[in-house]
């Protein structure tokens, strides 16, 4: 690819769903509706790839049917999906010949027993808690209630509310817990590309493989960017 007379490196991503539909990166876009951010900045996408050669790959069956899902599940008109089948070029992951280095494996079993550790923790907190408060109601006190609806909802429904932010918070942080998030990974590692993503595990992971990440939040801004400096963008805006 040459730009403005110097020959650069063919830039190549790999969209997560997350990249297309973060509510952060949309308030920084200052767009409410979540099809119009996406449709956006597949716009943007399509602009790169035709003046910068900028190429976009999602992972394929899996991110491309999370991101189809998506799109309808939140009732986006079939534009939306047009670009995503225009824009987004869909390639499976070499699932059986990209290498990863043994010492990764070894670190994220020593992770997940970390994580599996914090939500034990968690779950042992919300045990002790729920039991000091039933312990603390008086039958004779609250006599004409219907004591077990009390508990379940008043004491019991709480603890719990609490327990799922904490435990998903304590176990969930920082991991792979699906295979569209390896397989966003494999392919970047397949094509040397960067992942773009908003999601914490994603990026942890993608420092240990070698990967360059790309937060979802600064992507727009970086195609933006690079469009800004194209010479016949440049002119075009004017």
């Amino acid at each position: 690819m040459t730009l403005g007379g110097v020959t650069t490196l063919k830039q190549r991503f790999v969209i997560d769903t997350t990249a297309l539909t973060d509510l952060q990166t949309r308030e920084m876009m200052g767009i409410d509706d979540l099809c119009d951010g996406m449709r956006t900045i597949l716009d943007l996408i399509a602009e790169s790839r035709l003046h910068l050669q900028i190429s976009c790959y999602v992972p394929f069956p899996s991110v491309y049917k999370e991101l189809h899902e998506f799109a309808k599940n939140n009732d986006c008109n079939d534009e939306v999906i047009a670009k995503i089948d225009t824009w987004l070029v869909k390639k499976a992951p070499d699932r059986h010949d990209v290498k990863i280095p043994s010492h990764i494996f070894h670190e994220y079993v020593a992770y997940m027993r970390e994580r599996i550790n914090k939500g034990m923790n968690v779950a042992e907190e919300a045990i002790r808690e729920a039991s000091v408060q039933c312990l603390s109601v008086n039958p004779e006190t609250d006599a004409g209630y219907d004591m077990d609806n009390v508990i379940d909802r008043e004491l019991i429904g709480g603890i719990v509310g609490k327990f799922r932010n904490k435990y998903r918070s304590a176990l969930r942080y920082g991991i792979l817990d699906s295979a569209p998030d390896i397989d966003v990974l494999l392919l970047a590692k397949e094509l040397d590309a960067a992942v773009v993503a908003s999601d914490y595990g994603i990026q942890k992971w993608a420092e240990q493989l070698g990967v360059r990440f790309v937060p979802a939040t600064t992507f727009p801004m970086m195609l933006q960017e690079y469009l800004k400096h194209t010479p016949s963008k440049g002119n075009d805006r004017k």
